[in-house]
C-alpha cells in the first residue's frame, strides 16, 4: 500500500512540475529480438520511444537480416538503432584460429581457460586477421540502410583487476595485477614489443611496472579501434563504444582502455558504481574527468546501472544485481548532466520498474539544458 501511495504522488508531482520543451539524449542498451513478433517489437519500441528514449544499442549477434529487420521497426517507431556487437570477445567460432586468441601471464590461452568466467574467450587485438574478421562482419552490418551506428563493446583487454565491489563475488583480492589476469603474452605480442623497444617483457620480474608495456596494449586497442572507424565512417555511419570510466582513474588502469585517443563518435562509459563500491556522486565525478578529458570535443553519454530488483538489493549476494534503485535515479541523472554528460543510457530499460519511470521521465526534462 506505501508503495502505491508513493507512487500516485509521484504522478501528482509529475503533472505539477512544469517541464522544459527540451529534454536530455536518452539512450538504452537492449537485446533481443528472440521469438519477438513484428508487432511485438513496435509495441516494445513505441513504449520506449514515448517513455523518453531516442536510441537503442540493440545487441542481436552478428546476422545483417535480424538488425534489418528489427532495425527497420526501430525506425518506424521514431529511434535511432545502432548494433551492439562485441569487438574482442568472440567465443569458440570455427572463422578464427586458436593462436588468434590472447594469452595471459601465465601463457594460458583466453580460449581454454578463460579469466573469471567462461565467456571471457577475448582475442588478440594485435592480430591483422582478427582486424579483417571484424572490418568484414562490422561492415556487412553498417551497409544496412535500417543501421545509424555500430556499437563497440569488450574493446578491451580482460579485466586485470576486477572493480573492488566484484573481489568477494570471484573470492579475489586484487590489490596488484596478477598474471593470470594480465593480457596479452602471445607470441606476436611479445615479439612486437620487443622490436619496438629491446625489452624481453617475459624476463620481467614485474611487467606491470613497466610503463611501456602498458602503452603498447593502450596502443594495440587505439588502433584497432580507429582503423575499424574508418572503416565504419567511409559508409558513412557512426561508431560509438561502452567504455570503463575514466578513461584516465579507471579504464586504462584495469581494462587498458585509453578511449580519449579513440577516434569515434560518441562514448558511453558504464558508471556501473555499485561495482566500484560509490554512490551517485561518483557518477558526477566519472562524467567531469570524461568530458574534460575529451576536451568536450565528443559527447559523453552516462551509463546506468539498473538495479533488477529493488526490494532485493539489500539482500542480494551478487553485486552484478544491484545498482540503482528509484530513489537514486534523480540523482544519478542529475550528476551525469550537470557534470556534462550530453545523456544518459540505460541498463537496462526492462529493469525500470513504474517508479523507475516516473521518475525518469522527470528527470530528463527537469535537468536538460535549454538549446
Amino acid at each position: 500500500m506505501k508503495s502505491l501511495l508513493g507512487l500516485a504522488l509521484f504522478f501528482i508531482i509529475i503533472s505539477c512540475t512544469p517541464h522544459h520543451e527540451n529534454k536530455i539524449q536518452c539512450y538504452a542498451w537492449i537485446g533481443g529480438p528472440g521469438k519477438a513478433t513484428d508487432t511485438e517489437l513496435k509495441s516494445q519500441f513505441t513504449d520506449l520511444k514515448e517513455k523518453g528514449i531516442d536510441g537503442l544499442m540493440y545487441s542481436a549477434g552478428q546476422e545483417p537480416q535480424v538488425y534489418q529487420r528489427v532495425g527497420k521497426i526501430a525506425k518506424e517507431a521514431g529511434l535511432e538503432f545502432h548494433t551492439w556487437i562485441p569487438t574482442l570477445v568472440q567465443g569458440k567460432n570455427p572463422k578464427l584460429k586458436p593462436e588468434w586468441y590472447a594469452v595471459n601471464g601465465l601463457g594460458e590461452s583466453a580460449l581454454d581457460k578463460p579469466a573469471y568466467v567462461d565467456h571471457y574467450k577475448f582475442v588478440c587485438p594485435n592480430r591483422e586477421e582478427i582486424y579483417q574478421y571484424l572490418a568484414e562482419m562490422y561492415g556487412r552490418i553498417a551497409d544496412l540502410p535500417e543501421v545509424d551506428g555500430i556499437h563497440l563493446d569488450f574493446i578491451r583487454f580482460p579485466d586485470v583487476i576486477l572493480a573492488p565491489g566484484l573481489w568477494k563475488k570471484y573470492g579475489l583480492v586484487m590489490d596488484r595485477e596478477f598474471p593470470q589476469f594480465d593480457y596479452c603474452y602471445c607470441d606476436k605480442c611479445v615479439s612486437d614489443f620487443r622490436t619496438k623497444t629491446g625489452i624481453d617483457i617475459k624476463s620481467v620480474k614485474d611487467p606491470s611496472q613497466v610503463e611501456e608495456w602498458k602503452q603498447f596494449r593502450y596502443d594495440l586497442i587505439t588502433n584497432l579501434v580507429n582503423r575499424l572507424a574508418t572503416m565504419v565512417h567511409s559508409k558513412n555511419k557512426q561508431i560509438n563504444a561502452a567504455v570503463f570510466p575514466g578513461p584516465n582513474s579507471i579504464a586504462k588502469k584495469i581494462v587498458r582502455q585509453e578511449w580519449d585517443k579513440w577516434q569515434i563518435d560518441a562514448f558511453y562509459p558504464m558508471n556501473y558504481n555499485d561495482f566500484y563500491l560509490e554512490g551517485t556522486a561518483w557518477i558526477g565525478k566519472m562524467c567531469k574527468e570524461s568530458v574534460s578529458t575529451l576536451k568536450n570535443k565528443k559527447p559523453v553519454f552516462s551509463g546506468l546501472f539498473i538495479c533488477p530488483a529493488p526490494e532485493k538489493k539489500t539482500t542480494e549476494p551478487d553485486p552484478e544485481n544491484h545498482g540503482l534503485v528509484p530513489e537514486e535515479l534523480d540523482a544519478a541523472i542529475k550528476e551525469s548532466i550537470e557534470n556534462g554528460a550530453a545523456g544518459i543510457c540505460l541498463f537496462t530499460p526492462d529493469r525500470m520498474t513504474p517508479e523507475d519511470w516516473v521518475i525518469f521521465e522527470n528527470a530528463i526534462h527537469k535537468y536538460s539544458k535549454p538549446k
